[in-house]
């Protein structure tokens, strides 16, 4: 009997080893969510911006301008909001992709992302082509230092993303996965054209309305399934 119990009590510990403990699904289920909230916080938060700050125009200023000007703390916390809930969703795959086509790389590239986000917030772009008003009505005779990290932490963060993308159309095709390998395959595509001059402002809230939108479906796929990625 002694020995029948303990093999069974070893046993039980075993499977319950296995498993993952109840919190640490509950963690890893609000980490989706926060994911999930980024794109809609970031975007509601540009929208209200968009339309009630004097002088901002959307064929003309990038939304990163949004984040100069006295309400210029607006768009920076967004963009650090944004970048957490990034972090968060690179946390929460990383618990989830247990194995497959690029397991490590999608929760790095998720949370470059995140990173990037963040610093675009903190290295705010200049003002310029009269936005704020009372800036000159042309463009920054010469990018400051801060300007520079503001770019170059965006291109970094939304090519990492593309990347991701690229890794999840990967995983969807060989599990064939039509949809999502379709969505997602068209996302990275988007995110990865080249910058028109022209057109830089309008292409740049493209790319951030696919780029949040794919984050967040993933995020809610990830979340509902609570399974490996696919």
């Amino acid at each position: 009997m002694t020995t029948t119990a303990t093999t069974t009590t070893a046993t039980t510990t075993t499977v319950t080893a296995g498993a993952p403990a109840p919190s640490a699904a509950r963690s890893t289920r609000r980490l989706l969510v926060a994911g999930a909230l980024a794109g809609p916080v970031f975007a509601a938060s540009a929208v209200l911006q968009i339309v009630t700050r004097d002088g901002f125009d959307i064929t003309r200023h990038p939304i990163s301008q949004l984040a100069t000007g006295s309400l210029g703390w607006i768009q920076i916390t967004t963009f650090v909001l944004a970048g957490l809930g990034g972090l968060s969703l690179a946390i929460g795959i990383g618990r989830t992709a247990r194995d497959g086509f690029g397991r490590r790389a999608l929760p790095i590239c998720v949370g470059v992302f995140g990173i990037g986000l963040i610093a675009a917030g903190v290295f705010p772009m200049d003002a310029e082509k009269g936005f704020p008003v009372g800036t000159p009505d042309r463009p920054v005779a010469e990018m400051s230092w801060h300007g520079v990290a503001h770019s170059v932490s965006a291109a970094v963060a939304f090519t990492a993303l593309a990347v991701a993308a690229v890794v999840v159309t990967v995983r969807c095709v060989r599990r064939r996965s039509v949809v999502p390998a379709v969505l997602s395959g068209a996302a990275a595509l988007v995110l990865l054209l080249p910058m028109s001059p022209e057109r830089m402002s309008i292409q740049i809230a493209v790319n951030g309305l696919v780029g949040f939108t794919w984050t967040t479906a993933f995020a809610l796929s990830l979340r509902r399934t609570r399974s490996e990625l696919p």
